[in-house]
């Protein structure tokens, strides 16, 4: 073991020389000064340090084949051992599949990590507590952590056979809840079939119910923690991939922004290819023409192109999709629809005949009865926790002005249908007799003193509870409009009328980020439209808790 030490520390050192005389070696030599490819210096800890040939031929063996993954594991040991964690995030052209390997190592070893957390806890929440009445013949730690291995094994290839371990720059946080809950789902069938077969596990039912619960959630929060971290990496310019853009248009331009403003992807703009240079501005990067982009691929080590072109060049769309199909390169068409905005994509295949759906309702089915029943139970918690505050403010609003305490407006919800919204009375009585239908605004005079701090605490909302009881609203949803507004919207707003696809709601995704009020109506329909296509219940009930801290109290609420 003395020797086998001495043996890593020579070769360990022989790495850190080889990086010192990197960097001062011309960059015509290499790609990049003062880098050295992670598999180089595996081949060199282990050739260097054991000068073995047998060991250096394996080292070789791990260079070439498939558990690259687990090969890259003890690449993340390096830079605690004093070399510089960019160089192995910033890769030089020959190290794309070293990266991605490296990753999805990264993911294999946090997952399988939490697993066994999750495992020796619901042992632990079982066994070792009173919480569950205890029944059959308890099980002990030793024997149960003997299991890990094998636990282990049917995690990893239950998490595999759900799609966990693709690369994916963009993967949301809907695709990382699914994940959690089928990889878990499915690893619990594998081990109940096993003490099916086995009968070792025979008295602890109960522990594979919490193995079940305990995991999906470690596994969730183990993966946004582990993004979270890549993120960061990514933003401070570490496991940077690189692309081209198609086009040098509006839409390119915008790509390039987004990709700048959006760091955490890690993707990084080289420039541009386009035929017709000579009708644009000379001030961005263009890098050649398309018939250039297959040896710009493969020169600059680019593994993203989005092509960004307006829909009148379809055909030029089409060419340059032609050249990229001998290039192994993500491919991504960057809309020039602004109305697709916020819109849930997807693509089907029926008999050939390639589908993209450009919206999708989810409200049906199961989906509506949950929601409606969430509608239902909330609603009429929430009466009965402030009817003292009901009765408050309907004393103040006797008290201090002339007229009823609720104000019933026309508002257009679910197809359109008109209904009628309730609010405490906030202004003076027949305050739009003379002026007809006009927005409030900061310093309107038409409200009454208690009005504007009604308006301001969003108190002057609550009665709109009995307008979900009637099932004219939702606790959430897009907030409804007047009739009367929503002529003048849709002349602007072609894609306005799709936010009664649902039923308005009390609160919404646009209000929870700021997006009320008198602001930009166009920003509110592209969230409206977010979380029309984007609906799950996780999604209305984090809707719900962010109105606790965000939209009660806000600027824009007058």
């Amino acid at each position: 073991m003395t020797r086998l030490g001495n043996n890593m520390r020579h070769g360990i050192n022989s790495f850190r020389k080889a990086g010192r005389e990197g960097k001062g070696r011309d960059s015509s030599q290499h790609n990049h000064p003062g880098q050295i490819h992670p598999d180089k210096y595996l081949l060199a800890i282990w050739a260097d340090s054991v000068h073995n040939r047998r060991l250096a031929r394996l080292g070789q063996f791990c260079q070439s084949n498939w558990y690259g993954p687990l090969k890259q594991l003890f690449i993340i040991l390096a830079p605690p051992l004093g070399t510089e964690i960019p160089d192995f995030f910033r890769m030089d052209a020959n190290m794309i599949k070293s990266r991605i390997q490296l990753l999805i190592a990264w993911f294999i070893l946090c997952d399988l990590l939490v697993t066994s957390f999750a495992w020796a806890g619901s042992f632990i929440l079982r066994f070792e507590t009173d919480w569950i009445p205890q029944g059959g013949v308890p099980l002990n730690f030793e024997y149960v952590t003997r299991q890990i291995p094998w636990i282990l094994l049917a995690a990893l290839a239950s998490y595999a056979f759900v799609g966990q371990y693709r690369a994916n720059r963009m993967r949301k946080l809907r695709d990382e809840a699914l994940f959690a809950v089928k990889g878990s789902f499915l690893l619990v069938l594998l081990l109940v079939a096993f003490d099916f077969f086995r009968k070792e596990f025979s008295s602890s039912r109960a522990m594979f119910l919490l193995f079940g619960i305990l995991n999906t959630i470690a596994l969730f929060v183990g993966r946004q923690l582990t993004w979270k971290l890549i993120r960061y990496y990514r933003s401070h310019g570490m496991d940077q991939s690189n692309s081209i853009i198609v086009g040098l248009g509006r839409v390119a331009r915008k790509m390039a922004k987004t990709l700048e403003k959006n760091s955490w992807l890690g993707i990084k703009n080289l420039g541009f290819v386009e035929n017709q240079r000579s009708r644009f501005s000379q001030d961005l990067s263009c890098l050649g023409s398309f018939e250039e982009l297959p040896e710009l691929i493969k020169k600059l080590n680019v593994e993203h192109v989005f092509i960004a072109l307006p829909m009148n060049r379809y055909d030029d769309v089409r060419n340059v999709y032609s050249l990229l199909a001998d290039s192994f390169v993500d491919v991504r068409l960057a809309a020039d629809i602004p109305e697709l905005a916020g819109l849930a994509l997807s693509t089907s295949d029926v008999d050939g005949m390639p589908l993209v759906s450009l919206r999708e309702n989810p409200h049906f089915g199961i989906n509506v009865l949950f929601k409606r029943t969430l509608d239902i139970v909330l609603s009429l918690i929430g009466l009965i926790l402030i009817s003292p505050l009901f009765l408050l403010v309907a004393a103040s609003i006797k008290w201090t002005s002339k007229g009823p305490i609720f104000y019933r407006q026309e508002r257009c919800g679910l197809n359109g249908s008109v209904f009628q919204m309730l609010k405490f009375r906030s202004m003076q009585v027949d305050a739009e007799k003379e002026t007809g239908a006009v927005w409030a605004s900061k310093d309107d005079n038409r409200k009454t003193w208690l009005g504007a701090f009604l308006r301001k605490t969003s108190i002057d909302e609550l009665p709109q509870l009995f307008n979900v009881l009637r099932g004219e609203m939702s606790l959430v949803g897009p907030r409804p409009e007047r009739p009367v507004f929503i002529d003048q919207f849709k002349k602007h707003l072609p894609n306005y009328n799709v936010r009664h696809a649902v039923k308005a709601g009390i609160t919404g995704w646009a209000q929870v980020n700021g997006w009320r009020g008198n602001t930009s109506l166009r920003k509110r329909l592209q969230f409206d439209l977010y979380y029309i296509t984007h609906w799950s219940p996780w999604l209305d009930i984090r809707i719900l808790w962010l109105t606790v801290f965000k939209g009660i109290i806000h600027r824009n609420a007058y």
